[in-house]
């Protein structure tokens, strides 16, 4: 992989990054594996790296993503829009993209409707998977590391999650 290759530069970067890496959540008790996977997917897409589109979209079909739901992903359609999203859903997606926007700003409102969700744990695991995803996003991108086709893969199966 040329990030591999890239970070053999400079070690320490590598081994933080692996750190880092070992550490994700994955399917937490109040945070689920498709909710992470949702956050991960809409924080690539806000940020728009297509390395990491390709790479936090594959299997999303292993995790219930539905078309109309990358489509609001991607910001074709929006969230409220698709029926299929929990409240809890809407509220992790809006604020992965208070996250992955700059100027950060994060309404006092908006901060008491996820806390009325959410308990303060379940916040701190979404927003440090947001992070992580808009810190790798800009790591790759400065690189000018390409997509490397983890959906190809799925693509030639016949069994495209993006477009399921």
């Amino acid at each position: 992989m040329l990030i591999a290759k890239l970070l053999a530069w400079y070690p320490r970067a590598a081994i933080s990054l692996g750190i880092l890496e070992a550490f994700i959540a994955h399917n937490e008790p109040d945070v689920n594996a498709r909710l992470l996977k949702l956050v991960r997917m809409q924080a690539s897409f806000a940020v728009a790296c297509p390395f990491c589109v390709d790479m936090n979209s594959y299997d999303s079909l292993a995790y219930n993503i539905r078309r109309d739901e990358i489509a609001a992903l991607r910001g074709q359609t929006p969230l409220v829009s698709v029926e299929t999203f929990s409240e809890r859903e809407r509220l992790a997606l809006e604020y992965t993209n208070l996250i992955s926007a700059t100027p950060l700003k994060f309404q006092p409102d908006f901060i008491a409707q996820l806390r009325a969700h959410f308990y303060e744990r379940a916040i701190v695991i979404l927003a440090t998977t947001a992070a992580q995803v808009n810190y790798w996003a800009r790591l790759i991108q400065s690189l000018g590391v390409p997509p490397i086709g983890f959906s190809d893969s799925v693509n030639a199966k016949g069994k495209n999650n993006a477009d399921h």
